[in-house]
């Protein structure tokens, strides 16, 4: 069976499995008498045991294996949920995250049998007092399994109405010396993928024989359309033990018996049930082995003794569907394309070219439909923030214990969305300032009993919507970050002179953090370190057309917040001309646009600044910056583009409004991706390249 094609689903589908154990696990310690956790334990860790069985993964099947048997036990009351029981567990989901992390490199799980952990479960398991548990369910083929002559067995290949052809195909087989054999396989009650546990059954029969009859036949098993149990009639050179063995070696299979088939007692079919496979006798009398178990549902001795009269009910399709991010990409191009031709429309229709009211409604509709296609393509790339967020909880429970601090995190807002591809790259930022809280912010339990505060630390992860932007927000009510020291150590490094130092106010220091290579650590850690790493947070995220601020109270503690767009492909700008060339200015970043005169111009520390309803506000002349010619108004007027990043504000100085207009974003390509103050480029519907002005670099 080639498992390949099924790769990203069980990836996709144990990075879930992984999500809820983790999530369940942190909850089991807090309430360690939850059934109904116990239970999303064991089905969890039941399901991923089936999985790794059937993709073939033996090492991570062994250790879910195990971890479902303590589970089991915990169900039927005989051990107890204890706090060491925890650590463990946590170690069983490392260990099934380190193989989950080297199939999706190799698509191989590794060589770590993680011993030590297996060890620790079983110990779990024995060191409970009272009698010694049951074995569990999936051992029992091993214990169960009958010898050659079908002790205990049913004996059920022998009550199977044959019919003639399939009779033959047996004799056929006695007379070129094989052994013909009857098995009788049963799958665990609570086995999730009854068809996928039978057609791994088939398989390994098949590699010791050639299976000449299936009842029910091979379809409906592969259909499952069976209880709970299948029988096999198979010719072989080998021993019926050779069989049972390998049956029984599938996970999940609850007992095997087999024993020789006897002539004696097989029951033929009646004439008209015989009738349809009869017909089909030739072809089965000179069948050869089937390579895979579909094939076996093709031999014609394994067609139902007749056709069934009723269809089986129509399962309920499933309303979620899983669609690779390529795909996505590749119809977020398309309807990019479909803007610019809309946009080339729009263009048109100011010229000559048309001037009917028809062509004009036509425009309106195109438009209408552009704009709702957008909509709808941007929701089936929207995902919860939840998949990135879930794995804090653990990781902070983990930060307690080695930093020896009591501390809790809560969360809000999990089921915020965003850009897919947006919410894959800022796991790590994330989780980069949850250290930081952990590690420098929050205080010692003797410190925050001095100060009067709670003995547990709190962290708090809370994400929100803000018009087209998504808030993320890590605060503590820990030390916060005192302006002194970061002074004093930028001062050290020659960042600023103490002159510079002197007048700066203490949010301008505490934004020295994120200078590269900043740090007020007094040691390095392997945990965090306040300002090492602050600078690639701050790059990336920029990177992703947000932006990353931070305020901080001493004593009180401190607040990092994250902006991120919705969307990285399509946004709403403002078009504006600089010389002779045309830029587009994200309306996210835009507070508002004014008309001022040359004469309010002033200075400060010999830089041009104006002064708009009591806030001074910095000039940023465009032409100087992307050295453009630029021309100047005959009034002495100037259009002011007001701009905004966090506290910080700005006028871009630009010759002429365009207006606003929904842009696509296309890369510069690698040889010119690094230029500064370009965030990339659209297309006009003129066909004109227009350039997109990266407001965080010119602030």
């Amino acid at each position: 069976m080639d498992v390949s094609q099924y790769l990203e689903i069980f990836l996709d589908e144990t990075n879930e499995h992984l999500e809820s154990l983790n999530k369940q696990i942190l909850n089991l310690e807090q309430n360690p008498d939850d059934m109904d956790t116990v239970n999303e334990i064991f089905r969890a860790a039941h399901s991923m045991k089936g999985m790794a069985g059937t993709m073939g993964y033996k090492r991570m099947q062994a250790l879910t294996h195990d971890m479902e048997n303590v589970f089991s036990d915990v169900r039927t009351g005989a051990i107890k949920v204890q706090p060491e029981m925890i650590d463990i567990l946590f170690q069983c989901l490392d260990a099934l995250q380190e193989y989950t992390d080297n199939i999706r490199n190799t698509s191989d799980e590794g060589t770590n049998d993680n011993e030590p952990i297996i060890k620790a479960l079983n110990e779990i398991r024995n060191s409970k007092g009272g009698a010694a548990p049951a074995p569990a369910a999936s051992e029992a083929p091993k214990e169960e399994a009958p010898k050659a002559d079908g002790a205990g067995s049913s004996e059920k290949w022998n009550e199977i109405p044959f019919d003639e052809s399939q009779i033959n195909v047996m004799q056929e087989a006695l007379k070129a010396g094989k052994k013909v054999y009857g098995l009788n396989v049963v799958v665990m009650p609570d086995c999730v993928l009854k068809a996928a546990r039978a057609f791994l059954v088939l398989k390994a029969v098949e590699e010791k024989g050639e299976i000449l009859v299936s009842n029910p036949p091979a379809q409906d098993i592969e259909d499952e359309k069976f209880d709970l149990d299948f029988t096999l009639v198979v010719a072989s050179d080998e021993p019926v033990e050779n069989l049972i063995s390998v049956a029984a070696s599938v996970s999940e299979i609850d007992k095997v018996t087999g024993g020789p088939l006897d002539f004696d007692k097989i029951k033929p079919a009646d004439a008209e049930e015989g009738a349809p496979a009869a017909a089909e006798a030739p072809a089965a009398a000179t069948a050869t082995p089937a390579a895979t178990p579909a094939a076996v549902a093709a031999h014609p001795g394994n067609a139902p003794a007749k056709p069934a009269e009723k269809k089986a009910a129509k399962p309920i399709a499933n309303k979620t569907i899983r669609v690779d991010i390529e795909k996505l990409d590749s119809l977020m191009n398309l309807v990019s394309e479909l803007i610019i031709a809309k946009n080339s429309l729009v263009s048109a229709s100011t010229g000559n070219a048309a001037n009917s009211a028809a062509f004009n409604e036509q425009i309106e509709y195109l438009e209408s439909v552009t704009t709702n296609l957008h909509e709808s393509v941007m929701k089936v790339r929207m995902v919860p923030i939840e998949s990135t967020v879930s794995k804090f909880p653990r990781m902070i429970r983990d930060l307690s214990k080695s930093l020896n601090k009591k501390m809790e995190l809560f969360m809000t807002g999990e089921d915020t969305e965003l850009d897919r591809t947006v919410v894959d790259q800022i796991g790590d930022h994330l989780m980069h300032l949850l250290r930081n809280s952990a590690d420098h912010g929050l205080e010692t339990a003797e410190v925050r009993a001095e100060r009067g505060k709670p003995p547990v630390g709190s962290i708090f992860l809370d994400a929100f919507q803000e018009g087209n932007n998504v808030i993320i927000q890590v605060r503590d009510d820990g030390n916060g970050i005192d302006p002194e020291i970061v002074k004093a150590k930028a001062i050290e490094r020659g960042i600023v002179t103490p002159e510079q130092a002197a007048v700066m106010n203490q949010q301008e220091i505490i934004n020295l953090l994120f200078l590269p290579g900043f740090s007020t650590a007094k040691k390095v850690s392997d945990i965090s370190g306040r300002g090492v790493g602050l600078d690639v947070v701050r790059s990336n995220i920029e990177a992703l057309s947000g932006e990353v601020s931070v305020k901080s109270q001493l004593g009180v503690g401190s607040t990092w917040t994250i902006r991120l767009p919705l969307t990285l492909a399509i946004i709403q700008s403002l078009m504006v001309v600089v010389g002779e060339e045309k830029y587009a200015i994200s309306l996210a970043s835009i507070e508002t646009i004014e008309t001022i005169r040359e004469s309010d111009i002033k200075y400060v520390q010999n830089e041009e600044v104006i002064n708009l309803r009591g806030t001074v506000i910095p000039l940023i002349r465009l032409n100087k910056v992307l050295e453009n010619e630029s021309k100047p108004s005959n009034d002495g007027s100037m259009v002011v583009v007001i701009v905004k990043k966090g506290d910080k504000m700005a006028g871009l100085v630009i010759d002429e409004l365009m207006g606003q207009q929904e842009i696509v974003i296309k890369s510069l390509g690698k040889y010119i991706k690094h230029a500064k103050f370009i965030s990339g480029a659209t297309i006009l519907g003129d066909g004109e390249v227009a350039l997109i002005l990266d407001v965080n670099a010119l602030l």
